[in-house]
């Protein structure tokens, strides 16, 4: 494991391998006020547009027709910590969140079949993460061997990356008998993302701080992605149903451009690239139980079924795909939520737990003391999430309005710093006047927590 998590960034930063799993093998869970205060957790209730984010066969127990509009505020705050110091980084962001709407044709025929629907939902989040780790008075770079007023120390680094993925689906859900829903929908996502890699050091004797960017960093993101979902709900009686869904892998292809420094044939400029990628295949099973008009509860269980695959181009592709194939665990997703209604007021909750995507992985690593070592981490660049909600509806019959909380809380261990020049390869850090190079990591302590409200207008027909 030693061997193969050094292995693992050497021809890719950190942040390539979290946004694999971040960006491009997630789906946008930003659902209506209602869905977000149940957790997202609707697999066997369905009703509405949200259903595509889950269950398509839920589109099919919708009996009208229904609009709604989500504005969504997402603030965002990364506590880290290293060598006994904290900063703390806190944004907030406003955007539309959700929309989507579901039209129910009622079928005049003798047969089962009494609704076939058509959905369409759009759902949206924000990708802005910022990591900002501070410095560490032991941990001393010898820029000049023979001259020690070059002797700097670490100062801190600082992970951005800012950006949008949505996702926008269209689906058709069918009603039989009022006990079995069929579904099936067409997803198309669409990323948008910025990036920045930044390294500080102190110098000893003068005091001033220099910056250095990452090789190949920043960089822009711009992606799309195309992928598809079924899905089937059954009453087993007029209080219980199960169901389960299915969606395909999502099919990405993904523009960069970035910033390379010190190149043999064009010193620093601009480069571009293009990579194809496939996310992995997703499945989620569902149980709901319906005492009465007045009170309803759902649990979704959703499990990846494959691992996250690039197209082989070269060493790069070839090189995540070993660590993905060797160190990446399927990941797996428990969603519950409910709802209590009282007259026209709805209030509701929800709980998720969302499991770690990585392995336990040894790197070597700076201690507190500067002294180098190997660890081993559980929660490296990622770990486990949990997620509390709330909410609170009022239905004026045609239109109704919802606002949800939700708390998003994670805990994992940050790697940075690592980068070196060997033959072709080169990951070092650079500045306007040196260059940087580490085969160990230094690490800092993360813990996010995202507090998210959401206020939702439907209007019912």
């Amino acid at each position: 494991m030693s061997i193969s998590a050094a292995f693992y960034a050497q021809a890719q930063d950190v942040s390539v391998i979290r946004n694999t799993v971040e960006v491009y093998s997630s789906t946008p869970m930003v659902g209506s006020a209602k869905f977000n205060a149940m957790a997202g957790a609707n697999g066997a209730l369905g009703g509405d547009a949200n259903s595509l984010l889950t269950n398509p066969a839920g589109l099919g127990v919708a009996i009208s027709g229904e609009v709604s509009g989500t504005l969504s505020i997402l603030g965002n705050k990364n506590t880290s910590s290293l060598g006994g110091s904290t900063i703390d980084y806190s944004k907030t962001r406003g955007d539309l969140g959700n929309a989507g709407g579901v039209i129910a044709f009622p079928l005049m025929t003798e047969t089962g079949w009494k609704f076939i629907n058509i959905g369409i939902n759009f759902s949206n989040q924000t990708l802005d993460n910022v990591i900002q780790s501070p410095g560490n008075n032991n941990i001393v770079y010898a820029f000049d061997k023979d001259d020690i007023t070059k002797d700097a120390a670490l100062a801190g680094h600082m992970y951005e990356r800012y950006g949008n993925l949505s996702k926008m689906s269209f689906g058709v859900g069918a009603n039989y008998n009022h006990n079995l829903y069929l579904g099936a929908g067409f997803n198309f996502f669409n990323a948008s993302l910025d990036q920045y890699d930044s390294l500080f050091y102190r110098n000893l004797t003068n005091n001033s701080t220099e910056g250095f960017s990452k090789q190949d960093t920043p960089y822009s993101e711009r992606s799309s992605g195309f992928s598809a979902s079924l899905g089937v709900i059954g009453k087993l009686s007029p209080n219980f149903r199960v169901g389960a869904s299915l969606e395909t892998p999502t099919f990405w292809t993904i523009d960069r451009n970035y910033y390379f420094y010190n190149d043999p044939v064009y010193g620093d400029d601009m480069g571009a690239e293009n990579r194809k990628f496939t996310s992995p295949l997703k499945a989620t099973v569902s149980a709901a139980f319906v005492a009465s008009k007045n009170f309803s509860l759902n649990v979704d269980y959703t499990l990846g079924l494959t691992k996250p695959d690039y197209k082989v181009y070269g060493g790069a592709e070839r090189e995540l795909n070993d660590f993905f194939k060797d160190n990446y665990k399927n990941l797996s997703e428990v969603r519950v939520g409910a709802e209590y209604r009282v007259q026209q007021f709805r209030l509701r909750g929800g709980y998720s737990y969302q499991s770690s995507p990585f392995d336990a992985l040894t790197i070597s690593r700076f201690n507190d003391a500067g002294s180098v070592g190997d660890q081993s981490y559980s929660n490296l660049m990622l770990s486990d999430r949990n997620t509390l909600s709330l909410g609170i509806g009022y239905d004026f019959k045609s239109f109704y309005v919802d606002a949800s909380y939700q708390n998003i809380s994670s805990k994992y261990s940050n790697p940075f710093m690592r980068g070196y020049m060997d033959g072709n390869f080169d990951s070092s850090y650079y500045s306007a006047k040196n260059s940087f190079q580490s085969d160990a990591y230094a690490v800092s302590d993360v813990k996010s927590n995202r507090n998210n409200f959401f206020l939702t207008l439907g209007w019912k027909f």
